[in-house]
């Protein structure tokens, strides 16, 4: 998929920035918008950008913080 076409894509919820998903081999699986926490699909090279084909995506876990390590 053409970066430059990612670069033009939005979230269709929330018009947010999308982060492209890759592979083992590196080929993008998936769209995803940190926002609302759901990954669109790219099928045959074509995003997908609807939300009932949407996954939701688990929330990452919040870093530690430095001081929490060095009680």
């Amino acid at each position: 998929m053409d970066h430059r076409l990612i670069e033009l894509l939005v979230c269709p919820i929330c018009k947010g920035p999308l982060q492209m998903l890759r592979n083992d081999e590196g080929v993008g699986v998936e769209l995803m918008c940190r926002a609302d926490r759901l990954a669109f699909p790219i099928r045959d090279g074509i995003p997908v950008m609807l939300e009932a084909e949407a996954r939701t995506v688990e929330a990452a876990p919040p870093p530690a913080s430095p001081l929490a390590a060095n009680p």
